[in-house]
């Protein structure tokens, strides 16, 4: 069981990784297409629309045929998809296989999550879940590097390749690992439209407010962390792999706060934790876009991702 968990925190990794391998290729996308830095964004926003709407229904999905099945199969066709882009043309095409390889890369993470919630009992399931969060930081900080290095020494073409390498190696390792169990998980009866369970759902008043509040802070948060990286290059002519690196830090934040939670927790309370939490992200924000020197933009963006799970 501890093998399988550490597989499907490799493959969540993996995910994290494409999920933020595109920030640091913005200004080249942008000089390859002749288009303009926002409208090169749009690659960004595809994939993250289509990861959220994967969230939605791998739960489902993976109660009815396993989740061990779904994760791995979903997996080998975002290596396919990811593969694929590699011949995209323009930025809509792009926009659309990105789109594609999201759906089903999104896989990894919410039926991890599922697969520890079945097989771990409660008691010890907070520091298992620690442990697979921090795999899928891990990958969040690992993609700005893998983006920007290997785009600046190869190309995009080359960075979307080898990422996609990379899910079909992950797919075949879950394959041989874990095959023999599939006939083991039990399927749970769910109705044939997976998504006719969450109108229930959104029925609680307490549920809507708390997705209304998570979309705005994801929104803004992200939305504007997209465009750090060309924010920095067009500023202060830094390279990919520089602004790569620099964008890891909110990866990196993220594993540090992992380590740090519980403390916090009792330091601060949880009211505490989101105030604190939000301001010093603010400030953080501030400091990266006004600092006359690009040398704060690293300690800035590892303060945020530590300040921004608080």
């Amino acid at each position: 069981m501890r093998e399988t968990i550490f597989l499907l925190a490799l493959a969540s990794g993996n995910s994290g990784v494409s999920l933020r391998i595109i920030e640091p290729m913005l200004p080249r996308l942008a000089a390859d297409f002749g288009l303009s830095i926002p409208a090169t964004a749009s690659v960004i926003t595809a994939y993250a629309l289509a990861a959220a709407i994967g969230t939605l229904a791998y739960g489902p999905l993976g109660d009815r045929y396993g989740k061990l099945r779904v994760a791995t199969l979903s997996l080998f066709f975002a290596g396919l998809s990811s593969l694929a882009c590699v011949l995209a043309q323009g930025v809509a095409s792009l926009a659309a296989l990105r789109f594609v390889t999201a759906l089903f890369a999104s896989s990894a993470t919410a039926l991890g999550m599922a697969y520890i919630g079945d097989r771990i009992a409660l008691s010890e399931r907070q520091p298992v879940i620690a442990r697979f969060i921090a795999g899928t930081l891990i990958g969040q900080a690992a993609g700005p590097i893998a983006g920007g290095m290997v785009t600046d020494l190869a190309g995009w073409r080359a960075a979307l390749a080898l990422l996609g390498a990379v899910y079909i190696v992950v797919a075949g390792i879950l394959f041989a690992r874990t095959r023999a169990q599939w006939a083991q998980e039990r399927p749970v009866s769910t109705p044939a439209n997976v998504f006719i369970l969450y109108p229930r759902i959104l029925a609680s008043l307490r549920v809507r407010y708390v997705l209304a509040a998570a979309i705005a802070d994801t929104s803004l948060f992200f939305g504007a962390y997209s465009f750090l990286g060309p924010f920095l290059n067009v500023k202060f002519g830094i390279s990919l792999s520089a602004i790569g690196i620099i964008l890891a830090g909110f990866g990196i934040g993220g594993v540090l706060y992992t380590l740090a939670v519980r403390q916090l927790l009792l330091a601060l309370g949880q009211r505490g934790m989101v105030g604190w939490g939000s301001a010093l992200c603010c400030l953080c924000y501030v400091l990266a876009a006004l600092w006359p020197s690009w040398q704060i933009a690293l300690p800035a963006t590892i303060c945020m991702g530590f300040t921004y799970y608080m």
